[in-house]
């Protein structure tokens, strides 16, 4: 009978152990959500172009002490082709980041690529249709916070973002739609 008593002891201690841990760690998740606007450069991999100027918006958030996600939409634009083809692009990304000392984060994710291709009839012989497809990407990257008290923080933020190549209504018929892109943000935590 002592020995039952004991056992029920130990499980409502290591259950009672169990639920502060896990109310500790909501706690710490709850205060490690951020919100995080940014301005950046996106340059293609292949051609000539000049970086073009990008805006995006992420939230993310811790799930483990060294493990955070985020999910993301972003607006960038760039030429193609000598400048006969326009791409607009609005990017929804989910990351993982792995985080083992909280000012530094790397890993990479996935992305919902709606792209529209406009192709500027000025410069081409013959008409070529506009058209706007979807297409899923991965990117690898990393960044570092640094803090500005306990609300805020700057996020210097860089990834490499990898796509089958698109295809073109002209010569050339194919191009890599592979980018490089860095941002500067303010991560307001909440």
């Amino acid at each position: 009978m002592q020995s039952h008593v004991m056992k029920l002891l130990d499980r409502a201690v290591i259950g009672g152990l169990v639920l502060m841990a896990l109310m500790l760690c909501g706690a710490q998740i709850a205060k490690a959500t951020e919100l995080i606007p940014s301005v950046g450069l996106t340059k293609p991999v292949d051609g000539n172009e000049d970086a073009k100027l990008y805006g995006s918006l992420g939230l993310r958030t811790n799930i483990l002490p060294i493990l955070k996600t985020e999910i993301g939409i972003a607006y960038h634009q760039e030429d193609k082709l000598d400048d006969r083809l326009h791409v607009r692009m609005f990017p929804v990304t989910a990351s993982l980041w792995l985080s083992p000392i909280p000012a530094l984060y790397a890993g990479g994710g996935v992305g919902w690529y709606n792209i529209n291709y406009d192709y500027d009839q000025d410069k081409i012989p013959v008409p070529v249709n506009d058209e706007t497809k979807q297409e899923f990407g991965v990117h690898l990257g990393g960044g570092v916070m640094v803090p500005l008290g306990t609300a805020a923080a700057i996020d210097l933020h860089g990834r490499y973002v990898m796509m089958r190549d698109q295809q073109s209504q002209l010569v050339p018929e194919q191009f890599n739609p592979d980018f490089w892109t860095t941002s500067l943000g303010v991560a307001f935590k909440f």
